[in-house]
């Protein structure tokens, strides 16, 4: 089947020019001014809205199987195309969890079968995310792994995550992680500030930025490729900037939520601002942009982590942690920083396609180029919209943005080269 997208706003050299997207078996055969419909079996007019590469995302959660009342492989991914997602990689705090072959390729299949745009999935470091026992790292990346996780639990002990390291070191496999010492949170829920003010306990910052010291020192003893989920502090800025001169394989993603709020925001108990890590200091917020802006953090990644009404409806110290992200990412991010001059559309595209695509090593993503599969998101950036709640396809609706007024609406997203999102 042949496709055009016509009409479109494509970004080259920084620029935003107008040109068709010829699409023939779900790959792009040709990007021109202007190309002949002749023996076309579609033309999609994208009205002179901005024409991307999908976006890719390597932080999801999608709770199946067995916490399907959260979210499912299928209502995750749909709201992952609703955001302009075409690639996103799953995490495994899911039950079973894919710490053995059989439970790795279940849930490939699962995520082949449900999705609607390519899902990759993490394993485990150790066995059910927990404890120290080690899994089969290199019967597991044969099953398919996309890489090694233990997210939402931080590996405690060093030797654990030593060997951890050595291992998937030696099958060229990432090691992808919350970082996080339990013995310094302290049971907190919220950063120094807002704790102080709403009466609660404080997670301080050193119990994440001791944690990635500890595993950086390790990554250059073993080699490994190490990234850093969700940074969230000045310090932790500090330390993989360090590293990362050292020549040490680090790499670190952050959350539109830490670029967009700080600590300041959350003037009541609310639990839709509760995560974790929690939201730091103004200072941490800008340090973190700066990092971004300066190569310390590679890429953005939602850490999409719905939950259910009675999850989060409740106070802040006995509710669940975590927002969504990935339907609000795109048109938030474009508002509150290209809009406003603090990044470049060139910016924010390359951290949420080509930078997870290349530091992953994602060959058949995050490009929109001839041969290239037709993985491709329309967004609107001329014209406002609400982020509604009632528009979203998560089951989860625990996002802090919903009633902003943002530009960069989702128009339309396919997947090689199919609709899996039209507005």
């Amino acid at each position: 089947m042949k496709r055009i997208i016509a009409n479109g706003q494509l970004l080259e050299h920084g620029q935003l020019v107008k040109r068709d997207v010829l699409i023939e078996d779900g790959k792009v055969s040709k990007i021109a001014s202007e190309i002949t419909r002749d023996g076309v079996d579609e033309i999609l007019d994208a009205k002179g809205n901005f024409v991307s590469a999908g976006l890719i995302d390597v932080h999801v959660h999608y709770r199946q199987p067995g916490q399907e009342q959260k979210e499912t492989i299928k209502t995750g991914s749909l709201a992952a195309a609703h955001g302009g997602f075409t690639t996103v990689c799953a995490m495994p705090n899911v039950t079973p969890a894919p710490d053995s072959v059989n439970n790795m390729e279940a849930l490939i299949k699962l995520n082949q079968t449900d999705g609607v745009i390519h899902i990759k999935q993490y394993a485990t470091i150790t066995t059910n995310r927990g404890g120290d026992e080690l899994v089969d790292f290199k019967a597991l990346k044969d099953a398919g792994a996309f890489a090694f996780s233990n997210d939402g639990n931080g590996i405690q002990k060093s030797s654990t995550m030593y060997e951890a390291m050595q291992q998937a070191a030696e099958l060229d496999m990432a090691i992808v992680e919350h970082v996080q010492d339990d013995d310094l949170t302290y049971g907190g829920v919220l950063n120094g500030g807002a704790a102080t003010r709403l009466g609660m306990k404080e997670m301080p910052w050193v119990s994440e930025t001791a944690q990635v010291a500890r595993d950086v020192i390790l990554a250059e003893a073993t080699g490994v490729h190490y990234h850093v989920c969700h940074a969230s502090s000045k310090h932790t800025v500090n330390v993989i900037r360090a590293a990362k001169q050292a020549g040490i394989h680090v790499t670190a993603e952050v959350s539109p939520h830490h670029l967009l709020l700080s600590d300041a925001n959350i003037k009541e108990d609310n639990a839709l601002y509760k995560m974790n890590p929690p939201l730091r200091g103004e200072d941490d917020r800008q340090a973190l942009i700066n990092g971004l802006l300066d190569g310390t953090i590679d890429m953005i990644a939602t850490d999409h982590a719905p939950h259910t009404k009675a999850d989060k409806d409740q106070s802040i110290s006995t509710a669940a942690f975590g927002i969504t992200g990935s339907e609000t990412a795109f048109s938030m991010l474009y508002t509150r920083f290209v809009k406003t001059g603090r990044f470049t559309l060139e910016q924010l595209i390359d951290w949420m396609t080509n930078k997870p695509a290349s530091v992953f090593k994602m060959n058949n993503a995050g490009r929109l180029e001839v041969g290239q599969p037709a993985d491709i998101a329309i967004f609107d950036l001329k014209d406002e919209h609400e982020i509604k709640e009632s528009d979203y396809l998560s089951k989860g609706k625990n996002s802090p943005f919903t009633g902003e007024t943002v530009y960069g609406d989702t128009v339309m997203t396919l997947v090689d080269g199919e609709i899996v999102y039209k507005k």
